[in-house]
């Protein structure tokens, strides 16, 4: 079998760090324009320039096996080169003054001369550019999903009228023919009146259980659709350690997370405080410098996270003109006492959170990388909850099928710990609902 060449554009790089070491048996190159886009990336603070960083290392330990450009030897029987001198070949509608167009130029060079080779490239552009020249191209594929067949944490299955009885009266049934995730939500249908229904859970020895009726409400929100119904009964379930809720905008996420933190902080006692978090990318232009403290530059992008905490509060409706200072009181009182703290993802890495209910809202918005860095932070005790919709995507390096909540899901779903449920329908209003639906 021929070995092909696997051109590497920067922004694989930044996005995962052992990319290099994802193509066994074939020979990696970087072009130069890489190697100084790295140095660019270098010095930030944030996962880009940690990435950029640890293949810097990486690359540095690597030359000690051999010459860069002439090719050094992977651990997984690869060969990395870095592409000086490849941009030989010159193609008259590529302006080699900007650097994408140099990356490209090293796959175009290698073509030229005869070899396999492939583009990887997670920035669609530079896709379409390598294409038009007619180099084989693809997205780094290591660590995405498959849309088609992702995991709901939830299914319709039809059975004996018996069983259904018996989930009610007599504890765990098992199903013969289904296999089921832990913690999987299954609505049993009775096969001669489909009327005749009823909402199960799956434990981790594959035997269905009725669902705790304790969990139908958390701190006075109750549950309007079953899905939301799903997501109280892991939310509040002490067993369940990690819980990723997807769904569109308004189908209440964030909202069923808090109540239900609410709940096992104030009520059950179950945990010391409520640590919530989400990543700091905004949508739109950046609004810039903003002034004061770290608490009141944050208290702009947790401004979702006030809402709810102030609907809760409230009661869960409408709050009257002479009770919302009292609302705003409540809130604010507890983040004085630390029972609830804003934080910014920057600041958990290097954390052990222990005892606390950790919400990490606009989950899809990280990378498999950073879920994994800030799931890894959780001591004992802690319970995890990520929420996000991932057809609202802000960070340029993730889609659909390859962001940390998605990749979080699928990788979890065996799990006994783990739980997941997607909400579909939005509760917010009937127009929230129009638009996640139509625009």
């Amino acid at each position: 079998m021929a070995v092909k060449y696997f051109v590497l554009d920067t922004n694989v790089l930044l996005h995962n760090a052992d990319s290099i070491h994802s193509f066994a048996d074939n020979i990696v190159v970087l072009p130069m324009s890489v190697i100084e886009e790295l140095d660019n990336f270098k010095t930030r603070s944030d996962e880009l320039g940690r990435n950029a960083r640890r293949v810097i290392r990486d690359l540095d330990q690597l030359r000690l096996g051999g010459s860069l450009s002439e090719g050094v030897p992977l651990a997984n029987g690869g060969t990395l080169r870095i592409g000086f001198g490849f941009e030989s070949v010159k193609h008259p509608n590529l302006d080699l003054s900007v650097a994408d167009n140099r990356i490209v130029a090293v796959a175009y060079t290698l073509k030229q001369k005869g070899e396999t080779v492939n583009f990887v490239s997670k920035d669609i552009n530079a896709r379409l550019k390598a294409d038009a020249l007619g180099i084989p191209v693809q997205d780094f594929e290591k660590q995405k999903v498959n849309v088609d067949e992702l995991y709901s944490g939830y299914r319709e299955i039809i059975v004996p009228s018996a069983l259904i009885d018996n989930v009610f009266s007599s504890g765990p049934q098992s199903v013969e023919g289904f296999e089921f995730c832990p913690n999987e939500f299954v609505l049993l249908q009775d096969e001669v009146n489909l009327q005749h229904t009823a909402l199960a859970k799956a434990t981790s020895d594959n035997t269905l259980v009725r669902l705790v009726q304790e969990y139908e409400s958390a701190f006075h929100i109750h549950s309007r659709s079953k899905e939301q119904r799903m997501a109280l009964e892991l939310l509040l379930d002490p067993a369940v350690s990690i819980v990723t809720l997807v769904g569109q905008a308004g189908t209440g996420k964030t909202l069923l997370a808090l109540a239900a933190a609410l709940e096992l902080t104030l009520n059950k006692h179950l945990f010391e405080k409520i640590l919530v978090s989400r990543p700091i990318i905004p949508m739109g232009k950046d609004l810039g410098y903003m002034p004061g403290d770290k608490d009141e530059k944050l208290r702009h992008w947790m401004q979702p996270i006030f809402d709810n905490l102030t609907f809760i509060l409230g009661g869960g409706g409408k709050i009257a003109e002479g009770e919302q200072d009292s609302t705003r009181k409540q809130v604010e009182n507890l983040l004085k006492a630390e029972i609830v703290e804003m934080e910014a993802l920057t600041y958990i890495r290097g954390r052990s959170i222990s005892n606390q209910f950790v919400i990490i809202d606009e989950a899809q918005n990280l990378t498999p990388h950073e879920v994994k860095t800030i799931i890894s932070r959780a001591g004992s005790g802690t319970k995890m909850v990520l929420t996000g919709d991932p057809d609202q995507i802000d960070n340029p390096y993730l889609d659909y099928d390859s962001n940390g909540l998605m990749y979080t899901v699928e990788r979890l779903k065996n799990i006994a710990i783990h739980g997941h449920i997607t909400l579909r329908k939005s509760e917010r209003s009937e127009l929230a609902g129009v638009a996640a639906d139509y625009l």
